[in-house]
């Protein structure tokens, strides 16, 4: 099983639902006001007067053959319109309970 959190512009939220119900994945948790600024070329999201926009972030837990697709449609949303941002990060999840 692997985690995989997701932090996207805003404006991508509708094209990141999509994704979710295209590939069959019910169970996130949603961040809907996130701040930050991207590592190398990103913009400042901050909500405020100088830096207007926001994300939005999420993580779920998928099985491992999962990962591969959602990674492809995520990094294929970024392909279009690649200064709006979006990415997406993923790790080992182990289930304790």
């Amino acid at each position: 099983m692997k985690a995989v959190f997701v932090i996207f512009n805003q404006a991508h939220t509708e094209r990141v639902e999509f994704v979710l119900d295209q590939l069959e994945i019910r169970g996130y948790t949603w961040w809907s006001e996130v701040k930050g600024r991207g590592t190398n070329s990103g913009e400042p999201r901050m909500g405020t007067h100088t830096w207007p926009e926001m994300n939005s972030a999420l993580i779920t837990m998928v099985d491992d053959e999962q990962v591969a697709p959602l990674i492809e449609k995520i990094k294929k949303i970024d392909q279009v319109n690649a200064e709006v941002g979006i990415r997406a990060f993923v790790w080992d999840a182990v289930q304790a309970y």
